[in-house]
């Protein structure tokens, strides 16, 4: 999935100006996965932070040396079956981005009242001659709302000037430095010192030293929720429409659902990852037990993860909950099953 996150920029950005933020436990893996990027721009959090600290690093990295570039925020868990569309939002986003302080979020055509999803209200459509942004329809933003339960997202879906946050943002290093500056300072200072430690050999101990000090915090939360309360006509948020068949494969539900679009079979269907595997009774289920024989019988909907030292039973509609699972396991002080 990174590969194709990388391939589907190709006509909007060379390799030579991808970054990607990650761990050190993946550093190998993504440099051999993507050989053409430069291995100085694989950076390794030395702590994990959330967005916030993430994409920030790269505007204060980046805006040293050009304060005025585009950076687009690209999460490498999406699929996007219409690539022609995205480079065509993608490109009238950058011109958005670049026109000003702007901020440019894509939102997402709401099909069903998910609750695992951040939802973006939609404002004022924006008259096209006053943004560049040729045929692609423009609106400003009213406010971000994080996974609504189930009642408000019902709402969501009948209010219809709602969509789903697709995490797909577009800002100039400025703006988001600023943006950090202003609703985040304590972040911005070290990042700020960890960005004037770059090309220096104190570079790696700066960032180690002072990375983890950073708040563990979205970006979501850090800069487009309180940006957006300054009101939609003083916020210079605006979305756009990830209309190019986008899906957001952060949970085993959404890989269920996926599953069942590329093989063409209906939600009502079992997807069994397995060498073997038996089904009386029983429909809408995930399973990933690979070179394990399943049986199912009477059961709906479930999720089943099998791993060498773990196993993970859920339902769908609760699989967004498994980082309370992660949580747990870590309050139990027991690291070797995260």
């Amino acid at each position: 999935m990174i590969q194709q996150t990388l391939a589907r920029l190709e006509d909007v950005s060379g390799p030579c100006d991808v970054w990607v933020i990650t761990n050190s436990l993946l550093e190998a893996t993504i440099k051999d996965q993507l050989p053409e990027l430069k291995a100085e721009h694989v950076l390794c959090e030395p702590a994990a932070r959330n967005t916030a600290p993430a994409c920030a690093l790269a505007a204060f990295l980046l805006e040293r040396d050009e304060p005025n570039v585009v950076i687009g925020i690209f999460p490498s868990d999406h699929v996007v079956k219409d690539v022609h569309r995205f480079t065509q939002i993608i490109r009238a986003g950058v011109n958005l981005a670049a026109s000003g302080e702007r901020i440019v979020v894509l939102g997402v055509p709401p099909t069903r009242a998910e609750t695992g999803f951040g939802y973006i209200e939609q404002g004022a459509r924006v008259d096209p001659d006053t943004v560049p942004c040729g045929a692609v329809p423009v609106c400003r933003v009213r406010r971000f709302t994080e996974k609504p339960d189930a009642p408000r997202a019902e709402g969501f879906l009948r209010a219809g000037n709602y969509v789903w946050n697709s995490g797909i943002f577009l800002w100039t290093a400025r703006t988001l430095a600023n943006a950090i500056r202003e609703h985040r300072p304590a972040i911005a200072l070290l990042l700020e010192q960890i960005a004037a430690a770059r090309g220096t050999p104190a570079f790696a101990e700066v960032f180690t030293d002072l990375y983890p000090s950073c708040e563990n915090v979205s970006i979501d939360y850090a800069v487009l929720e309180p940006r957006s309360r300054k009101g939609e006509a003083e916020s210079e948020i605006y979305c756009l429409p990830a209309d190019f068949q986008w899906n957001d494969l952060g949970s085993w539900a959404a890989l269920y659902e996926h599953s069942c679009q590329v093989s063409g079979t209906l939600n009502e269907s079992n997807v069994i990852d397995s060498v073997a595997n038996v089904t009386i009774d029983s429909e809408g289920s995930y399973v990933y037990a690979p070179g394990r024989t399943v049986a199912l019988l009477g059961v709906q909907n479930l999720v089943v993860v099998v791993t060498d030292d773990a196993i993970l039973i859920t339902t769908r509609e609760r699989s967004q909950d498994v980082t309370r699972v992660t949580k747990a396991l870590a309050d139990a002080k027991r690291e070797d099953c995260l």
